[in-house]
């Protein structure tokens, strides 16, 4: 049957109304799209070329992703962890991976240099960077030992055996040794006591989604949430509110040292939605030079059904979008189905509030998506080939990329309202090639695109999909028409084996001559009739359609104005040089500290990666405008090239004469001066396509030391724990399998399971599914010939 009128069938009636009406009121205005944003990431992403230096990898491949049309770049997470995971148990907020702490400096991000640079280098690339944020939990108190991390005043929460004490390292207080003392006087900011966390005098609590003690200490947002450690020896007191005064000011400090364009936040169901409103509109409109703006693209995790993403993006006073989950579950059916779904039903799942009306513009919110990490966790090879699937640890079911459906899947993703979200293993093949760990992003050999996927990115930035209002044309069993007015039509057939053929009404004007941009239908055209209507076939699934695409076609103007790219672009990133931020540790970039008192000693602001011919624009801004201080600009030889001395603001420029590492300092230029801090703030242009080695001079170094000094290792803490959180920190000389056992007292074994190591620490947490009763266990890792005693409580 044909359908003329868009979402004519919304399950909730009430949103399809509202729906209706926002976007006929639309008229000749299209909805402003955000968007197109690949995963550049997976869940337990590596390379062993890029070892701990995940920014490295994404600059190398970013002149791959430009050709394709990728907007942006949803980056893991880049603070320090407990350890060099992947990124979800974050420790140090103000580490970017420029202090040694934790037995490691670089984070899997990389160091703190190279994520600024892989940054930049996407911004030259004309992409946008999206930093993955977790504002749920924090996690791994304690030195590297766990020595200092446990507070015994702490209230019991029944999972973190009180390990509530966070302190930092700073450019004051660098860890000498990894002793309890050392750890507990160490005065970076943002510390962290067992009040800060559920349960708490003012939120005693441990129940529900936003209370619940799910991945490590559990931050609690409200007001009564304060208070001082019982045993730290750096014990400043604090005021109410003050974890979420602390992240508010945290994430304005990230976003101007970074340069990041918008966020994913990881988990939202599980904190208050008023903290998250308040953050964003601070990332958006209180940032000062670095406002993102009311349209700033965000993005928050929350696994659920439509109403329940709408009432968030409701709470939050759309200052983000979510994932749309509800969409999946319909793709999802559509894919696994085996040709029973009826694909028609299809836009019906999608959540209400898409388009959302800020300052005269309409912009899409939700995110559609098929995968992400959330929803894919593979079991693999020793090569990282898929293997099975750990559907335990997916917090929606995965969809296989060999799929023969996934084409049809991503053809709807795209077309519907939204900024769609592109997963990392469905755009490239990484689960058959053998290199999972070790390809090269630069080559298509080695890291192969899927053309279908890569097709419908073109399709739909070229034809520009989301210029055109969004209307359902057509809905059936096997075939859905979705066109994007005036812009592209777009038919998708979830049937394996047969074409579908449907005559549906367009705006297209009579007359207008249409090809199948897909190359599905080959050389052949369609005429849009007299009275506006126009057949779309659309082929099966199954692979064999002419040109390989697998069951979508899209339809445009044989002669549609094409040609789509985002220009190069400069990026701006501020250093604060203070006594609490940075490490002066040997071990450490060196970066950090406030220009001390009675002293012309200089301090290291940080560096940044500069093309050949590019201007550096520099200001240094004190904190005492009064006095006369100094900043510089240093080249790779140490040789200062561009330098100014004054009081207030300092503002200069260098023009760089060959590519390569700059270095921003500053210094008192008298020795009159008290101590201060300052900022210093850079806008510049890096190539590109870095020439040469990613990893400059610093990295290798630390890298080689880092490497010269693993051993395998295996450490427990806390210790008690409990069988539903048993966390791990192996240590790995080499990229290996490895087996974890765990016997009981009398020797029986009552948990094995293999993990994937990588050189370094690496966080592993028993999937342990049978009850276990408390008491004394063995695990052991009989690959390295090592074990360890452990207590269940």
């Amino acid at each position: 049957m044909k359908h003329a009128t868009p979402f004519s069938f919304f399950r909730r009636t009430t949103q399809r109304l509202l729906l209706l009406a926002v976007l006929l009121g639309l008229g000749n205005q299209a909805a402003r799209a955000q968007q197109v944003v690949l995963q550049g990431f997976w869940w337990d992403y590596w390379n062993a070329n890029y070892p701990n230096g995940w920014a490295n990898y994404i600059a190398d491949l970013a002149p791959r992703l430009k050709a394709m049309g990728i907007d942006a770049v949803w980056m893991p997470p880049s603070i320090k962890n407990s350890n060099q995971g992947n990124g979800y148990s974050p420790f140090d907020n103000y580490d970017l991976g420029d202090k040694y702490q934790k037995g490691f400096l670089n984070t899997r991000v990389g160091n703190k240099d190279e994520l600024l640079r892989g940054v930049a280098i996407l911004h030259a690339n004309g992409i946008d960077v999206v930093q993955d944020i977790v504002l749920n939990h924090n996690d791994g108190a304690g030195s590297s030992t766990g020595a200092g991390g446990q507070d015994p005043a702490a209230w019991e929460d029944g999972t973190t055996s009180k390990y509530k004490n966070f302190r930092y390292v700073s450019y004051a207080t660098a860890a000498v040794d990894e002793t309890a003392a050392n750890y507990l006087a160490r005065r970076g900011r943002f510390s962290k006591n067992w009040q800060n966390f559920n349960p708490n005098p003012g939120n005693n609590s441990t129940s529900g989604d936003l209370n619940q003690i799910l991945f490590g200490p559990d931050i609690s947002y409200y007001n009564g949430s304060y208070g001082q450690s019982s045993n730290a020896t750096f014990n400043p007191t604090q005021a109410a509110d003050y974890m979420r005064t602390g992240n508010r000011n945290w994430l304005v400090w990230y976003k101007k040292q970074m340069g990041f364009d918008g966020v994913r936040v990881d988990a939202v169901k599980h904190f208050p939605a008023f903290a998250m409103e308040d953050f964003l509109y601070n990332l958006q409109s209180n940032a000062g030079w670095a406002n993102g703006g009311a349209t700033m693209y965000a993005v928050g995790e929350w696994v659920g059904g439509a109403s329940q993403l709408d009432q968030w993006c409701t709470d939050v006073q759309n200052r983000a979008g979510t994932f749309d989950f509800s969409l999946r579950d319909g793709i999802y059916g559509m894919v696994s189905g085996g040709g029973n779904f009826n694909i028609g039903s299809l836009p019906g799942y999608q959540q209400g509030r898409r388009v959302v009306l800020i300052d005269g513009k309409y912009v899409h919110r939700t995110v559609p998506f098929v995968n992400n990490h959330d929803t894919f966790r593979p079991q693999v090879s020793s090569t990282g080939n898929y293997t099975g699937w750990n559907t335990g640890s997916e917090l929606a079911p995965h969809i296989d990329p060999f799929d023969p459906r996934l084409s049809a899947a991503y053809a709807a993703m795209l077309a519907v309202d939204g900024s769609p979200q592109l997963f990392f293993e469905d755009l490239f093949n990484i689960g058959n090639t053998g290199k999972r760990y070790s390809h090269s992003p630069k080559s298509a050999t080695d890291l192969p695109v899927r053309s279908d996927i890569e097709n419908l990115i073109w399709c739909h930035q070229n034809l520009k999909f989301k210029q055109g209002a969004y209307k359902v044309r057509w809905q059936a069993a096997d075939h859905l028409v979705i066109e994007r007015s005036t812009r592209a039509i777009i038919g998708i057939n979830d049937n394996f084996s047969t074409w579908q053929n449907s005559t549906v009404s367009c705006d297209f004007p009579a007359g207008t001559v249409l090809k199948d941009y897909s190359g599905a239908n080959g050389t052949a055209t369609v005429t849009v009739s007299s009275s506006q209507t126009v057949a779309i076939n659309t082929p099966p699934c199954n692979g064999t359609a002419a040109g390989g695409r697998r069951g979508y076609s899209v339809w445009a103007p044989t002669n549609a104005a094409i040609g789509y790219s985002k220009a190069a672009r400069t990026t701006t990133q501020e250093w604060e040089l203070a006594d609490d931020l940075g490490d002066k540790d040997s071990r450490s970039l060196g970066q950090g500290g406030q220009l001390p008192a009675a002293s012309t000693a200089v301090r290291t602001a940080g560096r940044i990666y500069v093309a050949s011919g590019k201007a550096i624009s520099y200001v240094l801004t004190p904190t005492d405008a009064t006095r006369s201080l100094t900043v510089s600009v240093v080249n790779s030889a140490g040789t200062v090239v561009s330098t100014l001395t004054g009081t207030g603001n300092l503002t200069g420029s260098y023009s760089v004469p060959t590519e390569g590492w700059y270095t921003l300092r500053a210094n008192n230029s008298s020795t009159a001066n008290p101590a201060q801090r300052c900022f210093i703030r850079a806008t510049y242009m890096p190539p590109a396509v870095v020439t040469g080695a990613m990893t400059g001079r610093r990295e290798a170094q630390v890298l080689a030391t880092t490497q010269a000094t693993l051993s395998n290792e295996l450490s427990v803490y806390p210790n008690p724990t409990t069988a539903d959180r048993i966390d791990l920190v192996v240590q790995a000389s080499l990229q290996q399998n490895a087996t974890i056992r765990l016997h009981d007292i009398t020797g029986r074994l009552v948990h094995e399971e293999t993990v994937r190591l990588y050189p370094g620490s690496n966080e592993v947490r028993l999937g342990v599914k049978r009850p276990l009763a408390a008491g004394m266990y063995q695990l052991s890792v009989p690959e390295f010939k090592i074990s360890r005693k452990l207590a269940l409580r």
